[in-house]
């Protein structure tokens, strides 16, 4: 399936991803109810209170992403867990839709995010998404639900139906990598 659809990588800020989960990495707070504690050697303020969904063990992963292909014709979601991506070696375009009421990709929603290394996105259960790189392989901290990884490598290794995640073609779309981002990769 090929398409001439173009697929701009948009910025990432708090607003512009709330439709899909919630930017991780902003600023330390000014306070307004937010734990925090700062002092000339450290500072730590809440960011996010992960949700694995009810009796899920949360587990944090390594996780490496090599796809450096600009074609999108694929896209997976997690059904009962958030799912949090940080990079930590470079930066990541984060393919993200919400779902339609049938549970399948709304394509009006669809939209790429240029993560850097060391912010990262939380993604809501049954945002669909897909992770790609400009440049060389970027390691990323995954924090998932435990059954939903056991559930998915045993879907992707063998016959077995998934059902803590889906996963489905959708027509091509190409990314807009910017000149800036391959030249930073």
């Amino acid at each position: 399936m090929t398409s001439n659809t173009q697929l701009e990588i948009h910025d990432l800020s708090p607003d512009a991803f709330n439709a899909y989960g919630w930017m991780l990495g902003k600023p330390m707070p000014d306070g307004n109810g937010v734990p925090l504690f700062t002092n000339p050697a450290t500072d730590f303020w809440h960011e996010h209170l992960f949700n694995t969904g009810a009796g899920g063990d949360a587990e944090l992963l390594w996780v490496n992403y090599r796809s450096q292909s600009i074609e999108v014709a694929s896209l997976e979601k997690h059904l009962l867990t958030q799912q949090a991506i940080v990079p930590l070696t470079g930066s990541i375009i984060q393919i993200v839709a919400r779902s339609a009421a049938d549970g399948s990709p709304d394509l009006s929603t669809l939209a790429a995010f240029h993560v850097a290394q060391g912010q990262g996105v939380c993604m809501r259960p049954g945002c669909w998404h897909a992770t790609r790189v400009a440049g060389d392989e970027v390691t990323c901290m995954m924090l998932t639900r435990r059954s939903t990884t056991v559930d998915l490598i045993q879907h992707l290794t063998t016959d077995a139906n998934a059902t803590e995640s889906a996963i489905t073609a959708i027509p091509a779309h190409q990314l807009e990598v910017p000149q800036d981002l391959l030249q930073s990769a």
